[in-house]
């Protein structure tokens, strides 16, 4: 009962932040299907990303610069965006802006809910740290996922000439961030307060922001002002 307890408080962040990003989306939902297709895909890249960033501990030791936007960021968001790119954007349900929002946030919440898993059994899990990680990593996660989404989105429905340029954008915007985050709490790990919260509460402003721009441009947002005003 117990262990059923704490698998349950690992995997409600990911499911409850997933179900409000998806919410969100106002004028056209994607499939479920898909979005649970993304967040299993996100749940099944977390084990090669573990192998790799083994293998590079070992390899460059801990510094706490390449651990935070290499080993961890670089490699995190690299494969995130791999599996987003290869299977979304070309999709034909990728049909609106917002999309790119909620199908990056799926994968990273797969990502993130995994994790939150494998913690929270490997490691002397409690209430308190199940919340703070609820509050921090797999948030950060999920908004990590909205700025890679967002500017997919973006890259789908430019002009040519920019396209490239977003994509960049699309991978290497999360990365920093990421990396920004975890390098706070490695170097500020007595003072994380001070630090992360201001990070985190800026992630959050911005992210809403981005969420409401994907949205206004939806195409079919004309489409039920029309339908609205036939009513």
């Amino acid at each position: 009962m117990l262990l059923f307890s704490i698998l349950t408080a690992a995997v409600a962040p990911g499911i409850s932040l997933l179900t409000y990003l998806y919410l969100k989306d106002r004028y056209e939902s994607e499939p479920i299907s898909m979005v649970i297709r993304m967040f299993v895909f996100g749940m099944l890249i977390v084990i090669p990303i573990v192998v790799i960033q083994r293998g590079l501990e070992l390899w460059l030791g801990d510094n706490p610069v390449l651990f935070a936007f290499v080993q961890s960021a670089g490699i995190e968001e690299l494969a995130k965006w791999f599996v987003l790119y290869h299977l979304i954007f070309n999709h034909t349900e990728f049909d609106e802006p917002y999309d790119g929002i909620v199908y990056a946030a799926s994968i990273s919440l797969g990502f993130a809910t995994l994790e939150n898993v494998m913690y929270a059994v490997f490691s002397p899990a409690t209430f308190g740290t199940l919340l703070m990680r609820a509050l921090l990593p797999v948030s950060g996660h999920a908004l990590f996922g909205v700025a890679m989404g967002y500017y997919l989105g973006k890259a789908k429905f430019a002009p040519k000439r920019k396209v490239q340029r977003y994509l960049a954008i699309t991978l290497l915007l999360p990365m920093l961030l990421h990396g920004i985050y975890d390098y706070l709490m490695v170097s500020y790990s007595s003072n994380w307060m001070w630090t992360i919260i201001p990070f985190m509460a800026f992630l959050w402003v911005w992210g809403i922001r981005k969420m409401q721009r994907a949205t206004s441009r939806s195409p079919f947002r004309y489409l039920a002002s029309e339908e609205e005003i036939k009513l």
